[in-house]
C-alpha cells in the first residue's frame, strides 16, 4: 500500500468543482427526460464530509478519487459510504437472499433495479465520461466504459439488459434520439 497524500486547498477547490460538473450534467440529463426530483438530489452525499474529504485527497481530475484510494488503502471508504446511499448505482440493489435449499447460508443476490434509478444511472455515465474524458468524449464513451468494466457480473439481468440497450441507443444513434425514447416509452413506467 502506498502513503495517503496530504490533503491540501487546491485539491479540495479541483475536487467541488469536479462533483459539481458531474452533478450538474447528471441534472440536465434527468430534466431533458423528466426526472426532475433525481436530477436535483442527485450525489449528494458526495458532498458530505465522509466522502468530500476522501475525494479532496486523492483527486487527481482525471479518474475518480475513489480508484486513487483503493489503491493506497486497499478499498475506498468514499465509495462504500457512496453506493449505500444512491439508488442509480446497481451495488446499492445487491441484497442476500436463503440458499433454496433451505441452508442457513446466505447468498448475495442483485435485486431488479427500478427504471427510473437505471435511467438516473445512465446519465451518471453520460456525465462521468463527459467529465474526465473531456473534449475526446464521444457519445460511445460511456458504453465502452461499461464494456471494459466487470458490472454486469452482480446487476440484475433486467437491470444489465436495459442499461445495455440504452447505452447501445446512445452510442449508435446519440443523445437527442435516446432520452426520446425514454420519455416516450420509459417515462410511464418511472
Amino acid at each position: 500500500m502506498k502513503k495517503e497524500p496530504a490533503p491540501n486547498f487546491s485539491n479540495a477547490r479541483g475536487h467541488f468543482l469536479t462533483i459539481t460538473r458531474h452533478k450538474n450534467l447528471v441534472a440536465e440529463g434527468c430534466f431533458k427526460v423528466g426526472l426532475y426530483r433525481q436530477g436535483i438530489l442527485h450525489d449528494l452525499s458526495k458532498f458530505s464530509p465522509t466522502e468530500f474529504m476522501v475525494g479532496a485527497r486523492y483527486f487527481q481530475g482525471t479518474r475518480s478519487p475513489n480508484n486513487a484510494e483503493r489503491e493506497t488503502i486497499g478499498y475506498s471508504s468514499s465509495w462504500l459510504h457512496h453506493k449505500g446511499r444512491n439508488r442509480h448505482h446497481y451495488e446499492y440493489w445487491i441484497d442476500y437472499n436463503m440458499r433454496p435449499e433451505g441452508e442457513d447460508e446466505k447468498i448475495l443476490i442483485p435485486v431488479k433495479m427500478p427504471g427510473r434509478y437505471v435511467v438516473e444511472m445512465l446519465m451518471d455515465r453520460i456525465a462521468a465520461s463527459k467529465v474526465y474524458q473531456g473534449e475526446a468524449y464521444t457519445d460511445a464513451s460511456p458504453l465502452r466504459y461499461y464494456q471494459g468494466g466487470k458490472a454486469s457480473v452482480m446487476m440484475h439481468p433486467q437491470t444489465r439488459a436495459l442499461l445495455e440497450k440504452l447505452l447501445t441507443m446512445l452510442a449508435e444513434e446519440g443523445e437527442e434520439k435516446t432520452f426520446a425514447y425514454i420519455r416516450a416509452h420509459l417515462k410511464k413506467k418511472l
